[in-house]
């Protein structure tokens, strides 16, 4: 599980729960920039590093089915799940919410507390050198190496990020695609959870269950 620039592991529960109740088992945890980790890392645009090193701690265990392996994403989380994905083909299925298809190196518009943090947790000077960090956010040329079922959630409303860069993905990946475009939405459909947090808790579940090992 994947979070975003200011949510951290020990926020999960929700979500998890509903995976847990399902009989899937979840491991969320703080990649480069994000909760405990960002005093040390900063901001890992090319996220299937830091996924692959936790795939391959995964893969030490035997108390988990590593051939039915899924990845979920919130708010930036909701980028780096699907930029795994595009390149990690160990995971069989993919949950996106509210990511982003690909940055602006610009921050004009956004609130002030969400450019600050991103500029604190890209371990960057100014909003010059968190630009190039954000440029580098992009699915464009890559979504289409996304070969596993992807279930991808946005809102309308959503005034960090545009629905429409849900569209972008949904139309570029390659494998199955669920696309959720919720009216009246806010950032990760906040304000209508309950249009989105069971559904793709059952969804991972039977992509799971029916990924060949």
């Amino acid at each position: 599980m994947c979070m975003g620039l200011d949510s951290a592991k020990e926020e999960m529960d929700d979500y998890e729960n509903r995976f847990l109740r399902r009989g899937v088992a979840t491991l969320a945890f703080d990649g480069p920039g994000q909760g405990e980790a960002e005093y040390d890392l900063g901001i890992c645009p090319e996220y299937e590093k830091p996924v692959k090193a936790v795939i391959d701690y995964l893969e030490t265990r035997d108390d988990i089915d590593t051939g039915r392996l899924g990845i979920w994403g919130v708010s930036l989380g909701g980028y780096y799940a699907p930029r795994a994905a595009c390149f990690e083909k160990r995971i069989k299925a993919c949950v996106a919410l509210s990511g982003a298809y690909q940055r602006s190196g610009s921050f004009e518009g956004r609130p002030v507390v969400n450019v600050e943090a991103f500029r604190v947790r890209s371990k960057s000077e100014n909003l010059e050198e968190a630009g190039k960090v954000a440029l580098r956010m992009s699915l464009k040329g890559l979504a289409k190496n996304i070969t596993c079922p992807i279930y991808i959630v946005a809102g309308t409303k959503d005034r960090l990020t545009s629905p429409d860069e849900a569209r972008k993905l949904a139309a570029e990946v390659s494998g199955p695609c669920v696309l959720s475009v919720i009216e009246d939405g806010n950032h990760v459909v906040n304000n209508l959870w309950y249009r989105y947090r069971d559904q793709t808790a059952d969804w991972m579940a039977r992509q799971l269950a029916a990924a060949p090992v």
